[in-house]
């Protein structure tokens, strides 16, 4: 492949410029930047390259910020939950919270502003049941004997989180704690307006100013050992202050109460249904951020510059699939890549000239140590997001932290230099061309289109284990050859399912936002699916789908899944329905990576599911319980998985059991291969397609095309392969 250059964006450092200038060329850089605790000296500036410049909006000015700690952001937080065995209660609220990055906010009445719960009975405790004791940071309540009681506070944030996650990676001993301020406070505001047009001054040799990212930190709250004790990458909660609860008032026309924020402790994650009330909230503060994020970036424009984002650590407010993103005018956003689910997000991102994605590993040193090989990481983590690119690439991509760490292993920058090659010609193959699509899906939550590529996240695209046999699913579909969308069910409930839908998916735990809970028994709702799968359209479900415990039935959808969990309730009742189907339709290419000997792999699974119909199809049974089944409804299918952990084995089967469920069987086989291991990406208005090598094996595939053609190809470990559809054969 003919060395090419450009699309590719290179962390540096002062004092490394031979270096850089190597690595520049070998990988085709383009752009420098800075990292958070480096700096690009005059040298590296002065190179053929364009030069980014990371901008810290409300952290970083500790001289502003120590005269007016009044302005610095806040959090409403919750006590631990404490059981009272007397009439009386002491509650040290602030333990296991680390003193270092929130203290209690002692200026605002907590009368007022705080609250405190009896947890037993659910109801606020009156403000004249309890007294503050500042000194020892505990509140003394009247209790009745056996409740259990919590504080919900008011703290200033007194660390920005994320450099104290560096500083603490990095082992950056002494270096200042960067102390975060609320620029909806008008001297903070102020400041960060004056500092950035004199800092546009001061930089002149900035081309793009990365704002990383603007106001308010994603939830992250770190406990008294200095570990993370709560993390919610979606978390509203450091945009709270006491001015911003009063225009909320004044706005809305009630007032939010400390519990509408901390949630019973939950804090309303993304798994949580959310409230009305929070919803208002999040729209006030997206508002606000979008509003305040332009006047920056209009300034930005105006010296000539251009203004990106970092979809991390203050991107809260933002919602780059929000109704407010657009109205920032930023040029680019920018965001790590942990696979193909996190690719997808940053890529299809609307209202911005380009995108980029930040790939894995960050050069810091938990990884690049003596005696670890990065390459390994590197290569799991760019072949699981090049299937995403296949189908919607982001326009440049890059890496972040110390590159003197980095170029201390000649292997992986030999691997990096592979990578950068192959995605320019993937690039330059389907920029702006729409790749095939076999199917329409929507994957229906309670947050719909506001989360695109988002569900079952804590922490970016961290692995957990009560969520990776969800993501799993959202991995499958990120580089699958169908077009994917995202529907809540408050937009079914009000304008109905969109014609052009397939196969509608539901998956999740219950009782959380992805599977939808309570929302499954608004009849409007549960009428409309059932209707429309009955006229022919197809449901997928997986892990407790529909699920919410009313009117004699756990899954809501069950007679269209033709699937129900057995809680206890119905054990007298026999379940005959067991006979399993070896030869079905989705089940036909079992084998391979990701699979167990069986075939399947369900991941965390789910229990006690049973066959609650004659006409259920039976996919896998095993140890008394379904764990994968179809049925028909009407002219359409319901289709049923206990859980779809990501492998190559299980995008397989997904992509059979949504075209089973969609009735369209016979068109499977276009621009599909025959090998599992291997996947087809085509672009008939480039006239191309791609044939792509999932594993660190060399691959032998048929490839199908449209019309019944074929060819068999041969693909080096980890390969792609590049064909003309003008060349195809038919088969013999």
């Amino acid at each position: 492949m003919a060395k090419t250059r450009g699309r590719v964006t290179l962390p540096s450092e002062a004092g490394f410029l031979k270096e850089t200038k190597e690595i520049m060329e070998r990988w085709g850089a383009d752009a420098l930047r800075d990292s958070d605790g480096t700096k690009l000296d005059e040298e590296l500036k002065a190179l053929d390259a364009k030069i980014y410049t990371t901008y810290f909006v409300a952290r970083g000015h500790n001289e502003f910020a120590r005269n007016h700690m009044e302005e610095c952001q806040q959090l409403y937080l919750m006590s631990r939950r404490c059981t009272a065995t007397g009439d009386t209660l002491d509650i040290y609220f602030m333990e296991g919270y680390y003193r270092e990055q929130v203290i209690p906010d002692y200026t605002h009445d907590p009368g007022k502003w705080w609250e405190v719960m009896d947890r037993t009975t659910g109801r606020i405790v009156s403000a004249d049941q309890w007294e503050l004791d500042s000194e020892r940071h505990r509140v003394r309540v009247a209790s009745v004997p056996f409740h259990e009681y919590t504080v919900s506070f008011l703290v200033y944030a007194i660390w920005d989180p994320t450099q104290m996650y560096n500083h603490i990676t990095n082992n950056w001993g002494d270096r200042p704690h960067e102390i975060p301020f609320d620029v909806r406070h008008s001297r903070s505001g102020s400041f960060a307006r004056d500092y950035l047009v004199q800092w546009l001054r001061d930089n002149p040799d900035t081309d793009v100013v990365r704002f990383t990212t603007f106001f308010y930190h994603f939830t992250l709250v770190f406990n008294d050992q200095a570990k993370e004790k709560f993390v919610d990458w979606f978390g509203y909660g450091a945009t709270v202050s006491v001015q911003a609860l009063e225009e909320f008032e004044r706005e809305y026309g009630y007032a939010l109460r400390p519990e509408d924020l901390v949630d019973n402790g939950y804090y309303n994650s993304p798994f949580r249904i959310p409230t009305d009330h929070y919803l208002d909230y999040m729209d006030f503060i997206q508002r606000f951020v979008a509003k305040k994020a332009r006047e920056l970036v209009d300034l930005v424009h105006e010296a000539g510059k251009e203004a990106m984002m970092f979809l991390g650590d203050n991107w809260i407010g933002t919602e780059p699939y929000g109704k407010y993103f657009g109205d920032i005018g930023l040029d680019a956003v920018v965001g790590s890549v942990g696979g193909g689910v996190s690719l997808r997000l940053i890529s299809e991102i609307p209202h911005v000239k380009y995108t980029e994605g930040r790939f894995l590993p960050y050069f810091f040193p938990d990884t690049f140590y003596e005696g670890n090989d990065p390459v390994p990481e590197a290569r799991k983590d760019w072949i699981t997001a090049r299937r995403a690119l296949m189908r919607k690439p982001v326009d440049r991509i890059g890496y972040g932290g110390y590159l003197s760490l980095a170029y201390q292993f000649p292997d992986f920058v030999s691997f990096i230099e592979q990578v950068t090659d192959e995605f320019r010609e993937i690039y330059r193959n389907i920029r702006g061309v729409q790749p095939y699509c076999g199917l329409k899906v929507a994957v229906l939550n309670s947050w719909g289109k506001l989360r695109s590529w988002q569900a079952y996240m804590v922490a970016h695209e961290l692995r957990y284990k009560q969520c990776y046999s969800y993501m799993g699913l959202m991995e499958s579909l990120s580089g699958m050859a169908v077009d994917v969308t995202f529907l809540s069910f408050r937009e079914i409930r009000e304008k109905g399912i969109p014609e052009d839908i397939d196969v509608i998916i539901n998956a999740g735990d219950a009782m959380t936002a992805w599977s939808g809970g309570e929302e499954w028994l608004d009849p409007v709702l549960v009428s409309r699916v059932r209707q429309w799968v009955y006229a022919g359209g197809g449901f997928l479900g997986v892990g407790e789908p529909t699920a919410c415990l009313a009117n004699g039935r756990f899954f809501q959808l069950a007679d269209v899944l033709g699937v129900e969990k057995e809680l206890g309730f119905t054990l007298s009742t026999d379940k005959y329905f067991t006979r399993e189907e070896p030869e079905h339709f989705i089940r036909a290419d079992l084998t391979g990576e990701g699979s167990s000997q069986s075939g399947f792999s369900f991941g965390e699974s789910m229990k006690n599911i049973y066959a609650c119909a004659a006409d259920t199809e039976i996919i896998e049974y095993s140890d008394g319980e379904v764990h994968a089944a179809a049925h028909p409804y009407g002219k359409g299918c319901g289709v049923y998985f206990a859980g779809l952990p990501y492998s190559l084995a299980n995008t397989r089967l997904l992509l059979r059991a949504l075209y089973y469920a969609a009735g369209k069987q016979e068109m499977l086989a276009r621009w599909y291969s025959e090998n599992p291991a291997c996947e087809v990406h085509a672009y008939p208005e480039a006239g191309k397609y791609a044939v792509l090598n999932n594993t660190s094996q060399p691959q032998e595939t048929t490839v199908f095309m449209s019309e019944g053609r074929c060819q068999i190809h041969s693909l080096p470990a980890g390969g792609i392969l590049w064909g003309s559809m003008e060349k195809c054969e038919s088969p013999e």
